[in-house]
């Protein structure tokens, strides 16, 4: 029999045309966005400070009313219910426990707002503090620990009544490196085990990347992208998608045809693209490109660029090579540990790439 705090459902949220204003002069903090977000989904929003990503998680959770637009949760417009009517669960950056409370205690307060008995409440805050591998500190207090029990404490409070959704407004973001990796499995095997609507707010790329079913890239209060962790590293639509969503080599040349682009003197294949026109920027991941120290080492049928090297870095399995290309633009190769070509900052080389591993985006 599953206990009651692994027994809920994930609920449907759908944000319809959402915009938030702050005032009449002031540019729109979120501008008519639009998303789906399916039962049980893991979806991160995912952009620079000041994107719109946290106004519009505070305007689920119900802290800021919208200016236009509808929440619906399950089919049910919610956009003026209140945050405690709205019963979804919520973890902050800060964590948020009470300092005098015992850490059961913690765990415990949705439930005892909500009037679940003692026994019912002894009950579920055990399984709960179980789910997040804290049994055995019930009593102690939260100065007892260290910032990552803390913020499983959190995690724990907030799904021990059984919400059907989980806001998380980057929790891991005061953690150091080592624990954020450790609290990002831990996050992704409670989504696994919970099967609860997850929507997930931060600005770190790999967090993003690492927990999603899917991300909603903002940018200046608009969704500039969205989609699968993999659809968008590796088809990026825009240029702001592929620049914010992991490094690229970004080349600003001309969609001649439907066969060809132009960048400086040389002429690539397009392999697949059918969108002539336009502005448009070429686009190649640095894992994709490799170096050649002449044009004679290009496999045939490859696209290169000539470039210079500006820095060798060692990153364990392979080395990060930062690049100068003909335009001036920088760029980067990513080398596999063992490869043949040795390269120092000062060496001429040629990057290249095979045309079905580019992308053209919009510029």
């Amino acid at each position: 029999m599953r206990s009651s705090v692994t027994a809920g459902s994930g609920g449907r949220i759908e944000l319809v045309d959402l915009s938030k204003r702050y005032g009449s002069g002031e540019p729109p903090a979120v501008d008519h966005i639009s998303i789906d977000i399916e039962p049980g989904e893991f979806i991160t929003l995912l952009g620079p400070s000041g994107s719109g990503k946290t106004t519009t998680l505070n305007m689920i959770v119900g802290f800021t009313e919208p200016t236009s637009g509808a929440i619906r949760l399950n089919g049910q417009d919610i956009s003026r219910l209140p945050p405690h009517r709205r019963d979804f669960g919520m973890v902050f950056q800060n964590y948020a426990l009470f300092p005098h409370l015992t850490v059961a205690q913690n765990v415990a307060f949705p439930l005892r707002e909500r009037k679940v008995s003692k026994v019912e409440t002894d009950r579920r805050v055990g399984e709960a503090l179980a789910l997040v591998d804290l049994a055995g500190m019930e009593k102690r207090r939260p100065h007892e620990l260290s910032g990552g029990q803390q913020q499983r404490v959190a995690l724990a409070r907030a799904v021990v009544f059984s919400p059907s959704v989980l806001l998380l407004d980057e929790p891991l973001s005061a953690l150091d490196r080592k624990l954020r990796q450790s609290l990002q499995r831990e996050v992704k095997r409670l989504h696994r085990e919970l099967k609860l609507t997850f929507v997930f707010v931060t600005h770190d790329q790999d967090e993003a990347m690492t927990l999603s079913d899917r991300i909603a890239i903002f940018d200046h209060g608009r969704i500039d992208a969205i989609g699968t962790p993999a659809e968008l590293y590796h088809r990026p639509a825009t240029q702001f998608a592929a620049r914010f969503l992991g490094e690229s080599n970004v080349f600003a040349g001309e969609h001649r045809t439907d066969d060809v682009y132009e960048w400086r003197d040389r002429k690539w294949t397009v392999g697949g693209e059918r969108r002539v026109g336009g502005n448009r920027v070429l686009i190649v991941r640095p894992e994709r490109t490799a170096l050649a120290l002449d044009e004679r080492s290009v496999p045939a049928g490859a696209n290169g660029a000539d470039a210079v090297v500006t820095d060798v870095s060692f990153y364990g399995t392979y080395y990060r090579v930062e690049l100068t290309y003909g335009d001036g633009s920088v760029g980067s190769a990513a080398l596999p540990v063992g490869t043949p070509a040795t390269v120092s900052p000062g060496t001429k080389v040629i990057a290249y790439w095979r045309p079905e591993d580019q992308v053209l985006v919009a510029e």
